[in-house]
């Protein structure tokens, strides 16, 4: 599904990752942990396209391809999605308008016909309860005025409307309470399937304890340091990120 091959990026000539190597296969969840500044999030917006990073060396591939010459919206199209760890509020644009105008042009993309106005409302709607996301959120200005769990319920939205393939949770569980980060989390597992795999960022262990990992990865100084099963987010849990530093120092 996802393979990164030797990635190197660079920010106005400050290396911050520094020889990335990571194989996410179909269907699993892998999750990374590491420090601030070890690179996590620079690594899921290189994924999604954020021109501002320059790819000096290394590669990545989505099934199979490439896709370091693909824009961000062709990304997208492609079957990526990115969920930011501050999803921004954008008001005076409609929070139906907005999804209505993603799905249709994602799907005209993938070269599948618009969905009619009534059909539309009905993916929507459903979707929409499923996920705990109250009728009145959709009336209202995107993002604007939600509770930091509302923004990340609509995001999870986002992602279960354009049905991507390649899930990247930046810090999906940042600024969450307890009954937030359970609903959210229940949103991601119904989208767990054979055919998605999903990138999961976090610092914390409690975030995998609903969203429970195939694998966990610790980054430090832009690499990554270490891979195990679910037991080593708890053994991070304990120990800390101190070790990976003086490793990588």
């Amino acid at each position: 599904m996802l393979e990164i091959k030797n990635l190197h990026v660079e920010v106005e000539g400050q290396p911050i990752l520094n020889g990335i190597d990571l194989v996410i296969p179909d269907g699993e969840v892998h999750a990374i942990m590491g420090p601030n500044g070890s690179g996590k999030s620079t690594l899921s917006y290189v994924i999604a396209g954020k021109d501002e990073y320059d790819i000096t060396d290394g590669d990545i591939l989505y099934n199979g391809e490439s896709i370091l010459e693909m824009d961000p919206a062709e990304r997208v199209a492609a079957g990526l999605f990115l969920a930011f760890q501050y999803p921004i509020e954008i008001p005076g644009v409609a929070t139906m308008t907005f999804l209505r105008t993603a799905i249709n042009a994602v799907r005209k993309e993938r070269e599948q016909d618009e969905l009619s106005i009534p059909d539309m409302m009905k993916l929507i709607q459903a979707k929409a309860k499923d996920l705990g996301v109250k009728p009145d959120m959709l009336k209202r200005g995107l993002n604007v005025g939600f509770s930091g769990g509302e923004k990340k319920r609509m995001e999870i939205l986002q992602m279960a409307l354009l049905d991507p393939g390649m899930c990247i949770l930046d810090e999906t569980d940042s600024g969450l309470d307890i009954d937030a980060l359970r609903i959210v989390s229940e949103g991601v597992n119904a989208l767990r399937s054979e055919t998605r795999s999903m990138l999961v960022i976090t610092h914390y262990q409690r975030l995998l304890n609903y969203i429970v990992p195939d694998k966990v990865h610790v980054m430090s100084d832009g690499k990554i340091a270490r891979t195990g099963g679910k037991e080593l987010a708890l053994e991070l849990e304990d120990a800390g990120y101190a070790e990976y530093d003086e490793e990588l120092a």
